[in-house]
């Protein structure tokens, strides 16, 4: 079938774009929640499950992060070979089914063992729910639908702490239950609604070797990021992770370039503006991943706070989000998404200023966390989303999944980077006094990785008008 039969035949099945939207965000709402919502149930699991070391609780976090990140390339490409709206059910079904396993897991690695399986889960239902809301929506709606999809998806990444507070004063297997009915919903109303379009199967042999250096090289380096602080950045374990992703990268990388349907075709990095938004926003999600683990570390262990204030006083900026990120359109429109989201980053490191200005011991919430979390989360807003669009907005329709996930795969590394390389600088002092300059040490490398995404947010070209 060509590519014009094929998008004849998607558009014939194509269905109202409001419930699309609605069932595709319900299922990244859950999944990005999840995400972050766990991290303040871990004290809780760990007073229950006694006996259990913290090197064998962190691996609740670090096995979901490491294999989300690993699958996320390949799952998107199986979607575009196949159905994205069938890997977007199966996606909600597994990991659906996997909190359920995570909430009645009567130990810590059985709970590890159901985390993996919703990483799995996640790793297929989040590129395909981007690659359905575009090919649901008509072309000159497809950068609204992904600021719609960006800013719920980075709302419920940043509310997690919030939520997870509220949930663990009832039980820490809350935190798991609540994606239940979130999950069913989403299953029923989707299996009415989701557009069924035409498979695009490969006219050559699948890329099973490059799928499998892919995935191994993206496990391995957010493993060695992960661990980098149980390990100690100069170990040999760290370093023999980060040598081992490079040599697998590379390889795949080689054997992609020689294989007639690659799990990744590069030429989608080649792309305008796919290549350089989808770097821009590695860098700015090195930013985000530690501004926001900063954030609750300050409150936690500088003031003090339990974890339910903490995710309340972080709360107002992701508030911020969904408005800036929908009502930034006709400022794109008319400035282009370099100057737009290199204005929103330098928002996002004012907000970093300021907190290394003015926060200290003192509880001075409103003088001083709180301005830098307002502007942060204008910064989120204006940057996230239109990072986003500006990556998936050229590309083909065949490839709206895999090119999908391969801006989320840079999102996800960044954020593992960036929170890696926040615990190396902030270290473990000890008073307030060392707290309070490690916290600038860490807040001076994020301004660092911050400007760094604002240089290259200047090198996206403005997209070229889809063709009639």
């Amino acid at each position: 079938m060509t590519q014009t039969a094929a998008g004849q035949a998607v558009s014939a099945t194509k269905p109202a774009f409001g419930p699309v939207f609605a069932v595709v965000v319900a299922g990244v709402a859950m999944s990005n929640l999840d995400m972050f919502i766990v991290n303040v149930a871990l004290p809780d699991i760990g007073t229950q499950f006694s006996g259990s070391s913290l090197a064998s609780l962190s691996w609740i976090l670090n096995a979901y992060a490491v294999i989300f990140a690993a699958l996320l390339v390949p799952a998107g490409s199986l979607a575009d070979r196949t159905s994205p709206r069938s890997a977007y059910l199966l996606g909600i079904a597994v990991f659906t089914v996997a909190s359920a396993l995570c909430a009645v897991a009567p130990g810590v690695w059985l709970l590890v063992a159901a985390r993996v399986v919703q990483a799995v889960g996640a790793a297929m239902l989040i590129p395909s729910s981007l690659g359905l809301l575009l090919a649901a929506a008509p072309p000159e709606k497809r950068i609204p639908a992904v600021r719609g999809w960006t800013a719920i998806s980075g709302l419920a990444a940043a509310l997690g702490p919030v939520i997870g507070g509220l949930l663990t004063q009832l039980d820490w297997r809350w935190v798991f239950l609540v994606n239940l009915p979130i999950g069913v919903f989403a299953l029923l109303l989707g299996a009415r609604v989701l557009p069924r379009g035409a498979a695009r199967p490969a006219a050559a042999r699948l890329d099973l070797a490059g799928a499998v250096l892919l995935t191994l090289g993206i496990a391995v380096l957010a493993l060695g990021l992960v661990k980098s602080e149980d390990w100690g950045w100069t170990s040999g374990k760290v370093l023999g992770s980060l040598l081992a992703a490079v040599v697998l990268l590379g390889a795949f990388v080689a054997s992609s370039a020689r294989h007639p349907s690659p799990v990744l075709p590069l030429g989608l990095l080649k792309i305008p503006g796919v290549g350089p938004a989808t770097f821009a926003n590695l860098l700015f999600a090195v930013s985000f991943g530690a501004m926001l683990l900063s954030a609750v570390l300050w409150c936690q262990n500088v003031w003090h706070w339990s974890p339910l204030k903490t995710g309340l006083a972080i709360a107002p900026g992701p508030v911020l989000v969904p408005a800036f990120a929908m009502g930034v359109g006709p400022v794109i429109k008319r400035f282009g998404a370099a100057a737009v989201s290199a204005v929103g980053s330098v928002l996002f490191g004012a907000g970093i200023g300021w907190w290394v200005y003015r926060l200290d011991t003192a509880h001075e919430y409103a003088a001083g966390l709180l301005p830098g979390m307002l502007l942060t989360g204008i910064g989120v807003g204006m940057v996230v989303p239109t990072l986003v669009g500006a990556a998936v907005s050229a590309l083909p329709p065949q490839s709206f999944s895999t090119g999908s996930a391969v801006v989320t795969m840079a999102r996800q590394v960044g954020s593992v980077l960036g929170v890696a390389l926040l615990v190396a600088f902030i270290g473990a002092p000890k008073g307030a006094d060392e707290a309070v300059t490690a916290f600038d040490h860490g807040w001076d490398f994020v301004l660092v990785a911050t400007a760094l995404a604002a240089v290259a947010c200047l090198f996206i070209p403005r997209p070229k008008k889809p063709a009639a």
